[in-house]
């Protein structure tokens, strides 16, 4: 019998790197311990993703692309490095919640390769509202833009802690749901949300005092669509699963760009 090797500092981190991107880490610990600290460390991945499609857009600034390719590039670059996992978690969860189904035949629906009509409605209007919020953010200036991909990719994966705070159950007895379902203490899902709020507002500061606000004030309000559909999704399926948690991430990283593009730039002062 092989023994479970020792809690190491970088299991967290190794958890939802491994499992939330498709960068290479290898992850030693696949139990709720690990579970645990991977879910808190999830906004790190968004960081890093957030990054990735910031420097992407930014390049194609820089080479003489408009706002508008720079916004789509920096929208494909989370599809990549996720596998397209969120997104397809969002089409399964729209059509799982579109079937009208009861919950074990919406779940099968939503275990299905193929994409029906609220899926392709789903990813089409998110996809949409992403690559047009971001073309304003870009439009408005290369830093707004990059704060955009990088605030938005965080508050994603923060959507992703608060669900898999205790008390949500899983919708099933295996896949990745069950695995974090209800694995994070409400008190440690709040202080990395207030982490994430408060960076989000410190990376805004940057370029001004309204911005830190905006920046700020995007984290929590883009996580009440995110946790209206997280309730909606446990009382239809009775619990979460890997499709909703992409679709949550999906939901706030929306949202979360239509706060930041909302509202122009900083009102004159005087």
């Amino acid at each position: 019998m092989s023994e479970t090797p020792p809690p190491h500092p970088l299991d967290g981190p190794r958890f939802a790197f491994g499992t939330l991107t498709v960068i290479p880490v290898r992850v030693h610990r696949w139990d709720r311990t690990a579970a645990r600290a991977g879910m808190l460390c999830a906004p790190l991945t968004g960081l890093a993703v957030g990054l990735a499609a910031a420097g992407l857009g930014l390049s194609l600034l820089v080479l003489g692309a408009g706002p508008l390719l720079a916004a789509v590039a920096s929208t494909a670059v989370p599809a990549a490095l996720t596998r397209g996992l969120h997104l397809d978690g969002l089409a399964d969860t729209a059509d799982g919640l579109g079937s009208g189904k009861p919950a074990e035949q919406a779940l099968a629906i939503m275990k299905r390769s193929d994409i029906g009509p609220f899926g392709v409605v789903a990813l089409v209007l998110t996809l949409l509202a992403q690559v047009a919020a971001l073309a304003g953010l870009y439009g408005d200036s290369w830093a707004r833009g990059a704060l955009g991909a990088v605030v938005s990719g965080a508050a994603a994966r923060l959507a992703l802690t608060l669900a898999a705070r205790a008390g949500v159950p899983a919708a099933r007895p295996e896949g990745l749901g069950a695995a974090v379902a209800g694995v994070v203490p409400v008190p440690g899902a709040l202080a990395v949300g207030a982490a994430v709020t408060l960076a989000a507002g410190a990376g805004g500061a940057l370029l001004g005092p309204w911005e830190a606000v905006r920046a700020a004030a995007a984290v929590p309000l883009c996580l009440i669509p995110a946790d209206l559909l997280l309730r909606r999704c446990v009382s239809r399926f009775g619990g979460v699963t890997g499709d909703v948690f992409g679709a949550l991430a999906e939901t706030a990283a929306t949202a979360a760009l239509l706060v930041l593009c909302l509202g122009g730039t900083a009102p004159p002062v005087g």
